[in-house]
């Protein structure tokens, strides 16, 4: 018995490692899903769609920057997220780069009576829009997110982009861009 136990662990070793490349083979052949595809099925669609959808619901104009972050993006989504009662109603704008996955800037917006609330523990730096109302910017608050937290009218908006580009993207620029908030979308 002696003999054959190291044979049997080389037979052993020998077959798991054969399934082990054939999985890694299979997986190899798999392509991951276009953003096209991935996005709707959780509720996304055109940006424009989502704030009629966002407007319609709350019976108000919502207004969204007209800047950008200055980094590139190869798609945007918009999602309004109506569920039972209007306390975790919100609307959500995504833009996303499928060819630099950092490239990653979104805006959320509820409103303010159904605010989240931010506290000291999250590293809020205060700063001021051009109108003079304050805005907060926080490092901490979320998990591979920057964030600049504000309220506008009867908005909440939070602006988030991933911490791998804010060397690019940073606080100043993100309340430049909050700045370029006095436009409705559709307005010619």
């Amino acid at each position: 018995m002696k003999r054959n136990f190291p044979l049997i662990v080389l037979l052993l070793v020998a077959i798991l490692g054969g399934l082990s490349y054939k999985t890694t083979l299979a997986n190899s052949s798999d392509s991951p899903q276009p953003l096209e595809e991935f996005l709707p099925s959780i509720g996304y669609k055109s940006a424009e769609a989502a704030v009629r959808d966002f407007e319609k619901h709350f019976k108000e104009d919502l207004k969204l920057p007209l800047r950008i972050p200055p980094i590139q993006f190869t798609h945007h989504f918009g999602r309004f997220t109506d569920s039972d009662g209007e306390m975790n109603d919100h609307f959500e704008l995504t833009m996303i780069s499928d060819q630099n996955p950092q490239h990653h800037f979104k805006i959320e917006v509820r409103p303010i009576k159904y605010k989240i609330p931010f506290r000291e523990e999250h590293g809020l730096k205060p700063l001021k829009l051009e109108n003079g109302k304050d805005v907060f910017y926080s490092e901490k608050a979320a998990l591979g997110f920057n964030l600049l937290i504000f309220e506008r009218e009867n908005w909440q908006y939070i602006f988030s982009i991933d911490k791998d580009v804010a060397n690019i993207v940073t606080a100043d620029v993100l309340v430049q861009i909050a700045n370029t908030i006095d436009y409705k979308v559709g307005e010619g």
